[in-house]
């Protein structure tokens, strides 16, 4: 028999591979479905790409690739025998429990247990071979049955790769004498002692200095002070201001050369009146809010989550949980929303076939394929299935049930959309906000020739800034995916209590008393939307009337509006005490909603346009020199480049990425980072390598119809390319854009390239654009062949309509923080709201809308 199995394998050993050390193993889940070893029908295991595939995926990976051998795993979850008196009868290990696996049921390991099946599979005849067999079998088919088995799963791997590695108690922790200097820390507006750096800054825990880390040192920006400072004074422990938490901080041991622990670090951060122990108070700890600590913070959990209620549970299609792997809700309640979206649903799991089939062949790093995996697992109702009568019964003797295979475990999905992302790619709770964003990035680079379904939420916004001295106006367009609400306390409705009650806690505290009830501001939806619309100052506005820097107001308009609005409401900020606040209130935010009269106008009669002329351009030298004043200054998103700031990339890098990106928002600006990273000159000072004297543009010359015949400048096109896309296409978005970076960049986005397009030369406009009667288009169209920026921009992507919208989902969070916590989401279906916490899904009897984080509305049909 030994001899008939190795000849039978002997055509297949040339295809067998030995795990290596940067092999991932994937044992744990299909590629293509959420198929395990626990599934009924088992987990093939590729024994040349380590690939796992469910029973019904793994005859497309033969048929494409030929791979004949695989190994099936499977897992049998028995519960144990019980004794006379009713305890668990001990068995004795039978090593049946091989597989580095974590159990995808939710039972109680003393009741229950598991015993392992391992074979090799031979395709297509699927002849088996159970293992281990180690007579019968060629040594090399053993040496790889054993590497693969005994290997760790993929994402154990992964984690083993990280950063987050065993650190020691520094030497120097309990022996650290502090300096008696006075030295208190705010809680924001840090900057290096020694040079103007607002990122990666260091608080020496001897004497309070805060001084810049060295580039790289942490993954961050820096000059090295905090280095050079240790050397002038053998300071040696050193913590990062913006990662201390409740849960600690990250420290540094100069002297040891490696980050360490300190136990004593709460006693040597309150030193520089710096609380952990107040912000744990306030509502953080282990990374989720302290539910026992603060009385508003209970009150929020309990009234988000529905406590105390027999919510009822659903099963089926679209009532698929989404398992929580540590501080993942946040990915979680986000693409439960996406995917209850009819656009979604049709550009994934609609095409699923077509996009199983065109797969790459490692499909767990490919978007699409995890994107529609996801979908297909939240919608199809293999994963979310009603616990049988006999388990009914038992639940009612027990009083307790454990859920059998319910919800879906996204770790595939999220080492694929988190790669490479600095914050997404940690286990720490993140914003679900930031995530959104996130992934709308991801699906607009994935979506080139294809439907794009975030185009659901692509709208434009019509700015219009004033120049104070002049009166003159500008009007500008923008892409815009998210509305962002401000919540005026000043506004509230109980402002007059929340005055009393702020009273009776300062009082409370300043005699050692127990604080007096919490009180929750209540503050009108209408409020928030006065508050959206009110001018915004533009203290650095550069005004072409004057040549100059000046005062400038700008005010928001929609200049379309999307299929589905998304709102967020901004209530997180800094409390002076360094804890993370949030806004504790209550906004009664509508289910229908008309912002029809939020939609902007354009040029009125009587305004008086500024001229169209370029802003000054800052040579080299004026860098070098530090000679950069405020009047030459580049147009440079300020606040996009501090979003990015405060991730830990150094400023001037993070104010580069946003000018080379255009003004498109700190998502372009962060693929910018992660492409230039690694240059030499990555942090240096923006330095342009040309001047441009102020002059009328194109435009104002009655030029912007023109076709441009003269070559795109090379620096634009190096831009573009840098980015990933095809030169060909760069040089024909910017002819298409009169040289605009941003809108080449979006002209590419909704222009995907042809296979039949071989030159350089400009594109036909009826080539690019195609008629649609729900598209937005610039009211001042023209007969040219060609088509001005501004249209383009707006494109076919832009569907405008009615700014009528009814709410049907909402995500909410709980805790003192987006980077604490925990997040749910309620969505309506079928006409009745559901709740989505985490594997968790049930109805809803009280779906609390006024406590809300984010707000998704689908536009209205007209009537």
């Amino acid at each position: 028999m030994a001899a008939d199995l190795g000849e039978l394998l002997v055509p297949y050993m040339p295809t067998i591979r030995v795990p290596r050390a940067g092999d991932r193993v994937f044992k744990s889940e299909c590629a293509f479905s959420y198929d395990s070893p626990e599934s009924e029908g088992g987990l093939y295991v590729c024994m040349n790409t380590f690939l796992g595939f469910g029973r019904e995926h793994v005859e497309r990976h033969y048929r494409k690739t030929g791979q004949s051998v695989y190994m099936l795993l499977k897992r049998h979850v028995k519960e144990k025998a019980t004794g006379a008196a009713g305890g668990a009868i001990s068995r004795r290990r039978n090593g049946r429990v091989f597989l580095d696996l974590e159990l995808n049921r939710d039972f109680n390991g003393d009741e229950y247990e598991c015993e392992d099946e391992a074979k090799l599979v031979i395709f297509p005849d699927h002849f088996e071979i159970p293992l281990p067999n180690i007579e019968e079998l060629p040594a090399l088919v053993t040496i790889a049955c054993d590497a693969a088995l005994n290997a760790a799963s993929a994402y154990k791997k992964q984690e083993s790769d990280s950063w987050d590695e065993e650190i020691q108690v520094s030497k120097h922790a309990r022996s650290l004498r502090q300096q008696d200097n006075g030295v208190r820390i705010p809680p924001s507006g840090w900057k290096c002692q020694k040079c103007e750096m607002r990122e990666n800054l260091w608080l020496n825990l001897t004497d309070g200095a805060v001084l810049c880390g060295k580039w790289f040192f942490d993954g961050a920006g820096g000059n090295g002070h905090a280095l050079d400072h240790y050397k002038d004074t053998n300071f040696p422990l050193a913590v990062k201001l913006d990662n201390i938490t409740a849960d600690g901080a990250d420290i540094y041991s100069f002297d040891e050369e490696e980050a360490v622990l300190d136990p004593h670090i709460s006693e040597h951060l309150q030193h520089f009146g710096i609380d952990m122990l107040q912000m744990q108070q306030n509502g953080t700890e282990n990374g989720h809010l302290n539910t026992e600590s603060v009385r508003p913070r209970v009150s929020e959990w309990e009234v988000i989550q529905e406590s105390g209620m027999k919510l009822k549970e659903v099963y089926g299609s679209g009532f698929t949980g989404i398992k929580n792997l540590g501080n993942s809700c946040y990915l979680g309640t986000t693409m439960q929303v996406l995917f209850s979206i009819p656009e979604f649903q049709r550009a994934y799991v609609g095409n699923l076939q077509r996009i199983y089939d065109y797969s790459p062949l490692d499909p767990t790093t490919d978007f699409s394929t995890q994107m529609a995996k996801l979908g297909h697992g939240l919608l199809s109702g293999l994963y979310s299935k009603p616990p049988m009568k006999s388990e009914l019964i038992e639940q009612v003797m027990r009083e307790e049930y454990k859920h059998q295979s319910k919800g879906i475990s996204p770790k595939m999905f999220k080492a694929m959309v988190s790669k490479g992302h600095p914050e997404f790619s940690s286990n720490r709770q993140q914003d679900a906000h930031e995530f959104f964003l996130h992934l709308i990035n991801l699906v607009e680079r994935n979506s080139a020739g294809s439907e794009n379904p975030s185009d659901v939420f692509r709208y434009l916004v019509e700015e219009r800034v004033q120049c104070c001295q002049t009166q003159k106006v500008c009007y500008n367009q923008k892409v815009d995916y998210l509305m962002q609400l401000p919540a005026p306390m000043e506004a509230a409705s109980n402002r007059e209590e929340l005055i009393a009650y702020e009273a009776k806690r300062r009082e409370a505290e300043e005699n050692m008393r127990a604080p007096p009830e919490p009180v929750r501001a209540r503050i009108p939806f209408t409020a928030c939307l006065q508050a959206f619309t009110e001018p915004e100052n533009v203290p650095d506005f550069w005004s072409s009337a004057l040549q100059a820097k000046s005062a400038g107001v700008k005010t928001s308009r929609f200049a379309s509006f999307p299929e589905y609005l998304v709102v967020q409401i901004k209530k997180f900020t800094f409390g002076v005490d360094w804890v993370p606040k949030k806004l504790d209130l209550s906004i009664d935010v509508p289910d229908f909603l008309d912002l029809s009269r939020l939609r902007g106008t354009g040029l009125q009669a009587g305004e008086e346009e500024l001229p169209d002329l370029t802003p000054p351009i800052v040579l080299p030298e004026d860098t070098r020199d530090d000679s950069m004043n405020s009047s030459d200054s580049p147009d440079i998103d300020e606040s996009a480049a501090m979003q990015l700031a405060e991730m830990g990339f150094p400023l001037e890098a993070c104010r580069k990425a946003v000018y080379y990106t255009g003004n498109m928002g700190p998502e372009m600006a962060f693929n910018w980072i992660i492409a230039h990273m690694e240059e030499p000159d990555f942090a240096e000072p923006l330095a342009l390598p040309s001047f441009m004297e102020p002059g009328p543009s194109m435009a104002s010359l009655g030029l912007a119809a023109t076709p441009l015949d003269n070559q795109p400048p090379e620096e634009s096109i190096a831009i573009l390319t840098s980015m990933g896309f095809p030169r060909r296409h760069t040089v024909q978005a910017l002819k298409a854009t009169n040289n605009n970076l941003e809108r080449a960049l979006d002209w590419i986005f909704t222009h995907p390239e042809r296979e039949e397009e071989a030159s350089d030369d400009l594109l036909d406009m009826s080539d690019i654009m195609e008629p649609n009667d729900n598209t937005f288009s610039n009211a001042n169209t023209n007969s040219h062949s060609t088509l001005s920026p501004d249209q383009d921009a707006s494109g076919p992507r832009i569907k405008d309509g009615p700014g009528r919208y009814e709410l049907f989902a909402f995500i909410s969070h709980m805790g003192a923080s987006t980077m604490s916590g925990r997040y749910v989401c309620h969505i309506k279906k079928e006409g009745r709201w559901v709740i989505f916490n985490d594997h968790k899904v049930c109805l809803s009897e009280r779906p609390p809308k006024d406590l809300g984080y984010i707000y998704f509305y689908r536009r209205l049909s007209s009537c």
